[in-house]
């Protein structure tokens, strides 16, 4: 038997695909926020601004104000689908769900999108046992052991005395009882009255606070860009594959020296670019709502309303490896890596690259 095509495909690099768009962020068509919106689980949000060294207030306070989320121990998911939770929250703003440490290729996971459709990812004898409608997981191969549910806690028949809640609610309470460490947060500038934190009162719950970082970087090589140009021009600016590649290892503090002696990295800015004295670096880590991603963009977009000497600046924002979906609803796996994450080059002009980014077990982004 030949072991030919079984190394053939070790040696192969796992496909990766980014999409890019342009637009501008003062045209009433444009889909930035959108855009935003569609990518639900964030866990990471950077931003860099090359040739500043002391951030402004309003971004101080924008930053400030990203918001608490909480973390639940031991939530039964039959909770989610109760309507004193669905109408309290679900029907009451952005209400945000996802199973906390684990793993999409190897667990049972859970998440709760906004737009109030629950999706559970299970293995072939959790569905087995739910006996709930679903569909095999598009990454499962030939051999189907994944499968995923999706329930509308939104859909006008599902009220408390119909059949279709009584036997999701059955099926998840009695029959095949799940339970999870969940991290959760809920969207609603206009509330008052209950909250995530009293509601759930009775459980294990925890309220936490993103993590902020901030840093300087000194004598920081950067491409030069054309915000009409996204291919780049020989010797005039770089691409937006450059730039991408280039802000990857930015964030990651990989050196930029390409020197011969360097074992980690030999890896330098692309041509052209221009030598900046310094550049604001932020890193915001927790479970990031994309309400709270746009107003930052709003801000980031204002940074440009006075004179600057920066041409451009970054947002860059990474979804949870381990998430049932990455953009709206596409399903989501993990394969190698389980990457999934946008970035925004916003120009002087307020002109935008939107660069969107999946690995192998992902549908193209939208």
């Amino acid at each position: 038997m030949s072991v030919l095509p079984p190394l053939r495909r070790l040696r192969q690099a796992p496909r990766h695909l980014l999409v890019c768009e342009r637009g501008h962020a003062g045209d009433a068509r444009s889909r930035h926020a959108a855009r935003v919106r569609d990518h639900a689980y964030n866990c990471r949000v950077s931003f860099l601004i090359p040739e500043c060294g002391v951030l402004p207030e309003v971004l101080k306070s924008t930053i400030a104000d990203v918001g608490q989320y909480y973390l639940v121990r031991n939530l039964s998911v039959h909770e989610l689908v109760a309507h004193e939770f669905i109408d309290a929250f679900v029907k009451k703003g952005s209400c945000y769900a996802l199973t906390y440490n684990t793993k999409i290729d190897q667990d049972n996971t859970a998440a709760l999108l906004p737009n109030g459709k629950l999706i559970l990812s299970v293995d072939k004898d959790t569905y087995e046992e739910l006996g709930l409608q679903g569909r095999p997981s598009q990454y499962s191969g030939k051999k189907v052991m994944r499968y995923i549910v999706t329930v509308d806690l939104t859909d006008s028949g599902f009220h408390p005395d119909s059949k279709k809640h009584n036997r999701v609610l059955w099926a998840l309470k009695e029959k095949k009882p799940l339970e999870f460490d969940f991290l959760l947060a809920w969207y609603n500038p206009d509330a008052e009255g209950s909250t995530l934190m009293s509601y759930f009162s009775k459980n294990q719950i925890q309220a936490l606070k993103p993590k902020i970082t901030f840093s300087t970087l000194r004598d920081l090589e950067c491409p030069v860009l054309q915000s009409n140009e996204l291919q780049g021009k020989p010797d005039e600016s770089c691409s937006t594959e450059e730039l991408f590649e280039w802000l990857g290892a930015v964030l990651n503090q990989v050196s930029l020296n390409n020197k011969s002696s360097s074992f980690l990295s030999t890896y330098c800015c692309p041509q052209p670019n221009t030598m900046v004295e310094k550049a604001f670096l932020c890193t915001i880590t927790g479970f990031i709502i994309p309400e709270k991603i746009i107003q930052l963009l709003e801000q980031l977009c204002c940074y440009f309303g006075e004179p600057k000497l920066a041409y451009w600046l970054t947002l860059t924002v990474h979804g949870f490896a381990d998430s049932p979906v990455s953009w709206r609803e596409s399903e989501h796996g993990f394969h190698k890596g389980g990457e999934n994450l946008y970035n925004f080059v916003i120009f002087r002009n307020l002109d935008y690259w939107l660069q969107m980014a999946v690995g192998t077990n992902d549908d193209c982004p939208p």
